[in-house]
């Protein structure tokens, strides 16, 4: 088995679903949150636009450190159209990526940082399925936002409730 194209492909089949959520985003409910302690529409998809993107960062650097400017910075997204730009730009960056990954390296160390203090390291191969698994769990966020804003929740892996209505 080829892993590269293995991990291609759900790349490819996890941008296609996520697409589809955030072309649903409504522009005038980015500020609104189920919860005092939840984060709004424009955080959380925000967060979602960006994650394909991070497979450049578990293939092509050694670290991330949240503590360094522009870590955690993100363009402030104030429509839908703004949110699928900045999906599209991850999308490439991420796939880009992929094309170059070298099999060789996806056993080497890489790790997540704070100020100094490590937060996660694990091999990058690792840090790819986590990003796929960070995708996955927040899109399913999303589809919470969706559902209590009466908004159809399209399919990720099968039919959902509102599937053919």
């Amino acid at each position: 088995m080829d892993l590269i194209k293995a991990l291609q492909k759900e790349f490819n089949e996890e941008v296609e679903t996520t697409r589809k959520f955030i072309k649903l985003v409504p522009d005038d409910k980015l500020g609104w949150k189920p919860h005092k302690m939840s984060n709004d529409f424009r955080k959380l998809t925000t967060h979602i636009a960006a994650l394909p993107g991070w497979m450049d960062s578990a293939i092509n650097a050694d670290e991330v450190n949240l503590a360094d400017p522009g870590a955690t910075n993100s363009p402030q997204i104030n429509t839908t159209e703004d949110l699928i730009s900045l999906l599209e730009e991850h999308i490439t960056k991420g796939r880009a990526a992929l094309e170059k990954a070298d099999i060789n390296r996806l056993e080497d160390q890489w790790q997540l940082k704070n100020d100094g203090q490590v937060l996660m390291d694990i091999t990058r191969y690792e840090m790819i399925r986590h990003a796929f698994s960070q995708l996955t769990h927040h899109r399913a966020q999303l589809g919470v936002y969706f559902r209590l804003n009466n908004i159809k929740v399209p399919e990720s892996y099968g039919p959902t409730a509102d599937s053919g209505q």
